[in-house]
């Protein structure tokens, strides 16, 4: 895979295909991680004569402009970020997409507007996505790849882009991959691995493959309920996904058969209802063992004895891979098991890799200090299919 260093981009249109596909509160920015992890590599063009033509996504309007997935507020933070102007385009491929363009000089920086406002940028038919990215490749001289968390979609930017213009990977793309092959190629042991969030569904393949690959693995998070359950505990009102309960019982079959240590939570904190994480109006949580969850409450947080559990289990890893919040983190009354988790990461000697997600905004959202972790993946679902051990169509696009 080529990287940026390899491409002669003095005066040249360079189109960096990014992900700021960043949390909105109408036109605030709530987290800023994915430009600042995207800026460097935008920054290093600059800084070598490119001009500099930045396309990304943002959330999932259907194929239409939308002012609320505007990346207008993007525009601006890229901005503030390089210390320099960006120049914004109102469309993707379009007059404003073309003038803007046409009007950068040398180290200038200009970003499109949302690529998923034109349904050719989604679309699952091959003739109508090339069309799409004939039309972006129109934009450019060269194509820098460095979205990772988009690399695992099969979308015109993406996949049929670089196959139209002399490509290269961003340093963002070659830092997360580098990362990963520490993940599945070269890892030190104890590995251990921490899943959380909401579904057991959307972690399926990645447990699968980690079975013969990891040491041990902590749930937590509304999946955890799933695994509860199909260990024959009342659950109550919590998260729970009763159909995948056969596909959690040969997992952890297949773990006890194979040495795999499966740790569940062993106390939980529980309420009759869903706290406002508006108001963060106090909730009141109750502390019951995980095999006691009343038949009217909800699991939302992992208790106290399995904080010490699991910070236990991660004090001597040496490699550690955590993907998914432990509860509802966006409230303080169950911020805590996220906390515990990420503190421990921090306090064990091991390479601590944050897969993204809802796991990269808590650690900032909690206020850790994100250098302290051994990497913060930009993209949780690519980091998951990868584990997977899925070819990502933007990968492969790249090394072709």
């Amino acid at each position: 895979m080529k990287t940026i260093e390899d491409l002669d981009v003095a005066g040249k249109r360079v189109f960096v295909r990014a992900d700021l596909n960043v949390p909105l509160d109408g036109t605030t920015i709530t987290d800023d991680g994915r430009i600042r992890a995207v800026a460097p590599t935008i920054a290093k063009l600059v800084e070598r004569g490119a001009r500099v033509v930045v396309a990304s996504h943002l959330g999932r309007p259907k194929g239409a402009p939308d002012p609320q997935f505007s990346l207008a507020p993007a525009a601006v933070r890229l901005g503030e970020i390089l210390g320099k102007n960006v120049a914004f385009a109102t469309d993707t491929v379009g007059e404003s997409a073309e003038s803007t363009v046409a009007a950068l000089g040398d180290g200038e920086v200009a970003l499109l507007e949302n690529l998923r406002f034109n349904t050719g940028e989604t679309s699952k038919d091959d003739a109508e996505r090339k069309a799409f990215a004939e039309q972006l490749a129109a934009l450019a001289d060269l194509y820098v790849g460095d979205g990772f968390g988009a690399v695992h979609r099969k979308h015109a930017s993406v996949y049929d882009l670089p196959g139209l213009l002399p490509h290269a990977a961003g340093d963002l793309i070659a830092t997360e991959v580098g990362v990963l092959k520490k993940l599945t190629e070269e890892v030190a042991r104890p590995y251990v691995v921490v899943l959380g969030g909401a579904k057991v569904s959307d972690k399926l393949g990645v447990i699968d493959n980690l079975l013969k690959k990891a040491d041990r693995i902590l749930i937590g998070g509304g999946m955890a309920y799933t695994f509860l359950k199909a260990k024959g505990h009342e659950v109550g009102i919590s998260l729970l996904q009763e159909d995948q309960i056969p596909v959690v019982l040969d997992y952890l079959k297949r773990a006890e058969a194979t040495g795999v240590e499966f740790v569940l939570p062993v106390d939980v904190l529980v309420s009759a209802e869903f706290p406002d994480l508006k108001t963060k109006a106090p909730a009141n949580p109750s502390l019951v063992a995980a095999d006691a969850i009343p038949a009217d409450q909800e699991g939302l947080d992992i208790g106290p004895k399995t904080r010490e559990l699991y910070a236990a289990k991660l004090a001597d890893a040496g490699t550690v891979f955590w993907n998914g919040p432990m509860g509802v983190f966006e409230h303080p009354d169950y911020a805590n098991g996220t906390k515990a988790v990420a503190q421990a990461l921090l306090d064990s000697d091991a390479f601590t890799v944050v897969g993204g997600g809802d796991s990269a905004a808590a650690v900032r959202i909690l206020g850790f200090d994100e250098n302290a972790f051994g990497h913060i993946s930009t993209g949780g679902g690519a980091s998951l299919e990868y584990l997977e051990g899925k070819t990502l169509p933007g990968l492969a696009a790249l090394e072709g």
